[in-house]
């Protein structure tokens, strides 16, 4: 049975603010249960596991007994969240919409417990509003109270956009922690105006207003940008358990550690001790493939981490010497190739220099793909095959390819 303050320390574990912090920690001492919200628009088919940031957070308020509610916004994803953004979001269609809420079932049950998990769709409250219940809704805030929001103040000062319905969601958002009586939300730190938002919502309607926790944003694989399928810098939780092992083994030993405070399930005890043991570059391996194969036996299951990481030991660990080229000869009419082609399936069908496209896309944004000792970024480009052209990619992969006539 873990102590109050140990439940107080995993929860605060990794979170950016808690607003009121104090009344957050009054709760827990009652030993309350508290219902715990956190929604995501279904904006796209699959999560990454920087949606997960949130996803793990649910989870420790889960396994401490507290009720947790899953929010798919297929009513709220077809405004479009504002946060973050420079320019009005393309609305989705209901079609897109649906679709893409049922890959987010499937895959958030690999964390959640389906049996203590509540999912809900703010559509089945939504739809049955009528236009003077949302006229209403929106007389409970102001034009200026809206452009106090940093992207909106920004959209505004420049002369960017704002169209009308923008300014809904953040209602539309509170409103959901109304309807759903939340005394807890979490959100992204981008989410924090939304959040406030809500408690300002269930304040006018006579209701106890919810704590906000605020999550930071997980940075991508080149450890600057925020993860996004759109930069190619994400690790998918559909990702295969070789790809998503692999792309873990990439990131730098600075980011390991920030993976490991947002998304391991270690305690703050076992971390500390992996850093202290960690002063060496053996140390700092092993803790990535810790970290590597908890995040992966998450989603594939103890038997596929492990296969992953002999594949990846096989394919690139230390035994392995860098000199030991492969070689290969292709028969080819002409003597230029995409490179993205060559480096995702070499010609033969399988995986050398790269698991995927999309590792392939991610190497050349990374710089860390070379063409006879240049670097290449361009996804575009083709190169021209020489008698002997050399490719590289990050330290440990090389390819020969020998140009050999067609006849």
């Amino acid at each position: 049975m873990r102590t109050v303050q140990e439940k107080i320390e995993i929860l605060l574990r990794g979170i950016e603010e808690v607003i009121p912090k104090k009344d957050f920690i009054s709760l827990i001492e009652k030993k309350q249960k508290l219902t715990v919200k956190a929604g995501f628009d279904p904006t796209s088919p699959d999560l990454h596991l920087g949606h997960t940031v949130l996803i793990n957070k649910l989870k420790q308020f889960q396994d401490l007994g507290h009720k947790v509610i899953f929010l798919i916004g297929d009513f709220t994803g077809s405004i479009g969240d504002p946060s973050g953004v420079s320019e009005t979001r393309p609305v989705l269609s209901k079609k897109e919409l649906k679709k893409n809420s049922a890959t987010y079932k499937n895959q958030i049950f690999k964390i959640l417990d389906p049996k203590k998990t509540e999912i809900q769709f703010n559509s089945s409250w939504f739809d049955k509003m009528k236009p003077q219940d949302f006229i209403k809704l929106a007389s409970s805030m102001t034009v200026a109270r809206m452009l106090e929001r940093e992207d909106f103040s920004k959209r505004y000062k420049s002369n960017q956009p704002i169209s009308i319905h923008e300014f809904l969601y953040p209602l539309v958002q509170g409103y959901d922690s109304f309807f759903l009586k939340a005394d807890v939300e979490l959100g992204g730190t981008d989410q924090k105006f939304n959040l406030l938002v809500g408690r300002d919502i269930q304040k006018i309607n006579g209701m106890k207003e919810q704590i906000i926790i605020t999550l930071p944003i997980l940075e991508g694989l080149d450890g600057v940008k925020k993860m996004s399928k759109s930069l190619n810098n994400y690790v998918g939780l559909a990702d295969n358990h070789d790809e998503m092992f692999g792309k873990l083994m990439s990131i730098s030993d600075e980011m390991m550690w920030r993976y490991y405070d947002l998304l391991s399930f270690k305690t703050n005890k076992e971390i500390e001790k992996l850093k202290k043991m960690s002063s060496s570059g053996s140390d700092l391996m092993e803790a990535k493939f810790k970290l590597s194969l908890e995040i992966v036996e998450r989603f594939h299951g103890k038997k596929k981490s492990e296969m992953a990481m002999e594949e990846f030991k096989n394919r690139f660990g230390k035994k392995q010497n860098p000199s030991n080229i492969l070689n290969l000869d292709l028969k080819i009419e002409e003597n230029s190739l995409k490179l993205i082609d060559l480096l995702a399936h070499s010609g033969l069908g399988e995986n050398i220099l790269c698991q995927s496209k999309s590792e392939a896309k991610r190497m050349l944004a990374q710089s860390a793909v070379k063409v006879d000792g240049k670097k290449v970024t361009r996804e575009d480009f083709s190169i021209k095959i020489n008698k002997k052209t050399l490719i590289q990619v990050g330290k440990r992969r090389h390819l020969k390819i020998t140009l050999k006539s067609s006849n």
